[in-house]
């Protein structure tokens, strides 16, 4: 099959949903398929306003400039080199190659799509979050609502479709994978420093500053606690000074130093289609200290493979945290439970299930769409 994936940029810089396409590319090409991964300059459909729609033309002819000076060669995530990476003016039908199968990964991207002639392939739509915090929730629900299939990467979207009204035929869950040959456990569960460690990122829906405020209240009752955050961003201004901070890491830091030099992952999402680093770090070892995002209850059964807390409660969080460092035996028991859960999440399975699906869409007579 030619599978063409439409991203709606190029970031040089760890995102979660881009991960998710970029390993089904390596995947899908290394069963034989021709891939393409197209990264737009701009999306011109994010504004309605005049004076938006020039600032992002603007921002988009930036772009396309500085890559045709440097050409993104080095690429945070290792890709086959089979796979076709397609830097373009705009995700137009003019811009996208003609395929079997077209996937878009974002709403606007979805739009776009949407208006792309039968030549361009069967479309999918991969939904790896509730996206109303990117776009109004009108545009957001309309694309969900599109008559064409959805690929939903947890439970929890499922479950967000059906309140929406999408009929259950047209979404199919298909849970993302985990690497195992990377993120495994290199330093036993058992002995362990009393570390925690955490993403940090400034968009609000990640919770960082509740998730700062609860190793803040855990260590004044735990004085041996000790943190590490990690994140693309600077150190936040503010930060306190007890808190060690690694400034996008190498994947072999994170890895080694990071998920596995902590006895205890702490995630303090308000939302997660999926949530790639607490997955990650389950499978290095830690014990999960997490709110109840949404997507991570794929993997994260609470006081089975990690403890649940309401979002936006840094006060249960570090609650949740103290239990960890004070019982040892609770630590040891979520740790190795939740490392045999994750190791069901591999890429094998998830890209089994994604072409098929491909596959039996393409036998289908007619489009959806």
């Amino acid at each position: 099959m030619k599978i063409t994936f439409i991203l709606p940029r190029y970031d040089r810089k760890p995102v979660g949903g881009f991960k998710l396409v970029y390993e089904y590319a390596n995947q899908l090409v290394a069963r034989g398929h021709e891939v393409r991964v197209v990264h737009p300059f701009l999306l011109a459909n994010l504004s309605t306003h005049p004076l938006g729609k020039l600032r992002l033309r603007l921002k988009g002819k930036a772009a396309q400039l500085r890559y045709s000076i440097s050409r993104p060669e080095e690429h945070w995530h290792p890709m086959d080199s089979r796979v076709e990476m397609l830097y373009v003016p705009e995700p137009t039908a003019s811009h996208v190659p003609d395929g079997d199968a077209v996937v878009a990964g974002f709403y606007a991207t979805l739009e776009y799509a949407m208006k792309y002639p039968q030549e361009k392939g069967k479309k999918f739509y991969l939904l790896t979050a509730y996206e109303t915090w990117a776009g109004s929730r009108t545009r957001v629900h309309a694309t969900w609502q599109a008559p064409l299939e959805k690929i939903v990467i947890s439970q929890w979207l499922y479950e967000q479709g059906l309140k929406l009204g999408v009929p259950a035929d047209e979404m199919t869950h298909i849970p993302c994978g985990i690497n195992h040959a990377k993120y495994r456990i290199i330093h036993p569960i058992e002995n362990r420093p009393p570390r925690i460690a955490m993403l940090y990122h400034p968009l609000p829906l990640k919770g960082a500053e509740d998730g700062i405020r609860a190793l803040e209240l855990a260590r004044g009752e735990f004085n041996a606690l000790q943190a590490v955050l990690f994140g693309v961003f600077p150190r936040p201004s503010g930060l306190p000074s007890w808190i060690e901070y690694h400034c996008n890491p190498p994947q072999e830091e994170l890895i080694g130093s990071i998920y596995n030099g902590s006895s205890i992952y702490l995630c303090p999402s308000w939302a997660e289609g999926f949530g790639f680093p607490p997955a990650e770090a389950m499978a290095c070892g830690c014990a999960l200290s997490l709110t109840d995002s949404g997507g991570v209850r794929d993997f994260a059964e609470n006081e089975v493979t990690a403890l649940l807390s309401p979002p936006k409660d840094p006060e249960a969080l570090a609650e949740n945290i103290l239990r960890l460092l004070e019982d040892d035996e609770l630590r040891i028991s979520l740790a190795k439970t939740g490392h045999e859960r994750i190791q069901e999440f591999t890429w094998e399975r998830s890209t089994n299930l994604l072409e098929q699906l491909m596959m039996d869409s393409s036998r289908k007579t007619g489009p959806r769409c």
